[in-house]
């Protein structure tokens, strides 16, 4: 059935698809509006400014180190995950600065909670 599209403004089969149509957002999870919250982002500097800006795994010289000082590409890992424990998001023994390569390694699990759990608590011992 011919139709005047409301995206395009041209006639075509209703079931064409021109191109033109917006492709639907991906709802934002409760993890996701907790991650662009100022409350996580403030902490994060905090966890940041603890761990000197540099990865603590690097530091450490674990888990296929590139160099001992990295302080590029880094992120705030959660040792237990959000979607876990939602009540430990903020928690400071919960939280550590690591690259990007760690941070992949710690969430498919390559770098055990132990170890990971380990240095937060080193971190907050010198605190």
């Amino acid at each position: 059935m011919l139709k005047s599209c409301k995206y395009c403004g041209r006639i075509h089969d209703s079931r064409y698809d021109c191109g033109k149509k917006p492709t639907r957002q991906k709802k934002l999870t409760y993890i996701d509006k907790f991650r662009s919250s100022r409350r996580w982002r403030e902490k994060r500097e905090q966890i940041r400014r603890r761990d000197k800006n540099l990865c603590q795994i690097c530091i450490r010289n674990l888990y296929r180190t590139d160099r001992q000082y990295n302080y590029e590409n880094l992120s705030v890992h959660h040792a237990i995950p959000i979607e876990a424990d939602y009540d430990r998001r903020l928690d400071d023994d919960n939280l550590l600065t690591v690259c990007g390569m760690h941070h992949e390694m710690a969430e498919s699990g390559q770098i055990p909670y132990e170890i990971i759990k380990r240095i937060i608590d080193e971190q907050e011992e010198n605190q």
